[in-house]
């Protein structure tokens, strides 16, 4: 494990938040002219192409052999619903609204696990998921405006995401970040070749760079993240991934003219308090029995603690 350095992680969290901004803008841009679907492929396919100096150093692709194919497929599957649910929605609301209503994905992953890992909902888990459920609500104010389709939409992305991370749980038992990563652009690939087939249009040469920056930053900003926890707790990380917010609401007004609404800033410092609830519980309860690091999680690529990130 690597010392702990709160300097380190900070420029590493702050490589992750630079990913995902950078993506949220790239991806606006070329699905102005491209498919969703065939946004999706191209990622994937520049994405492991871009990685494979990192498979290289990690032993080669033997070194990405698995015994676990089946749960990799599984998680993937989920992982592209939700991936496209993120996309879909980046078109349709605002940056800040997108990314606080994902902000809400540690939450539906402690309620994936109480339901099919067979976690205990104790009343600690059940106070940051009404959390959750109360910061959504002061978002998306059913009451005073009619739920927006891209709201829906992100929010049964999170629900995905969490999903997949209970699986990813799994996985790092046996797996590293940068195989779970491999199998993940291997098999999205695989998922999405025929819809991207279906709706594809050659991409104009002023498409490429916003393609290739959302392949770089969405392979990339998980192993930051990964480095990030690698350098520092989650309890110190979650906060800096906060950041996203304010960043991307300033990004939406400088770009797009998207006014930041103050109930999605008071909706997700309420999901943000959950989150912080969850975390804090969790590191309260494992700080007992000294756990032993997962098989095959290789030094500072340990898949990381979810906050609000699933792309």
């Amino acid at each position: 494990m690597n010392e702990q350095s709160t300097g380190k992680a900070a420029l590493w969290m702050a490589g992750s938040i630079a990913c995902f901004l950078a993506m949220s803008v790239a991806g606006r841009t070329a699905m102005a002219r491209l498919d969703v679907f065939q946004v999706l492929e191209m990622r994937s396919v520049i994405g492991w192409v871009m990685i494979l100096p990192l498979v290289h150093r990690a032993g080669g692709f033997r070194a990405m052999l698995t015994s676990r194919p089946g749960l990799h497929v599984a998680r993937n599957v989920v992982h592209y619903a939700g991936q496209f649910a993120w996309f879909y929605a980046l078109a349709l609301i605002p940056l800040a609204e997108l990314v606080a209503i994902e902000f809400t994905t540690p939450l539906w992953t402690a309620l994936w696990a109480v339901l099919f890992l067979g976690e205990r909902l104790g009343r600690r888990k059940a106070m940051a998921l009404a959390l959750g459920i109360a910061g959504v609500l002061l978002i998306v104010r059913p009451a005073v405006a009619p739920l927006q389709t891209g709201q829906l939409v992100m929010l049964a992305g999170a629900v995905a995401f969490g999903a997949t991370y209970v699986m990813v749980r799994s996985l790092t038992r046996t797996e590293s970040t940068i195989r779970i990563i491999f199998w993940m652009l291997v098999i999205q690939s695989a998922l999405g070749l025929f819809p991207a087939l279906w709706a594809w249009r050659t991409p104009a040469l002023e498409t490429w760079p916003a393609l290739l920056v959302v392949a770089f930053a969405g392979t990339f900003s998980h192993f930051c993240m990964a480095r990030a926890l690698s350098f520092g707790e989650a309890t110190v990380v979650a906060p800096m991934d906060f950041a996203r917010l304010p960043l991307s609401a300033l990004l939406g007004y400088a770009l797009y003219a998207e006014r930041f609404d103050i109930w999605t800033g008071i909706g997700a410092l309420v999901i943000l308090s959950g989150n912080l609830f969850n975390i804090r519980h969790r590191r309260a309860a494992t700080a007992k029995p000294a756990g032993k690091e997962p098989a095959g999680a290789d030094e500072g690529t340990r898949t990381p603690t979810p906050f609000g990130t699933g792309t």
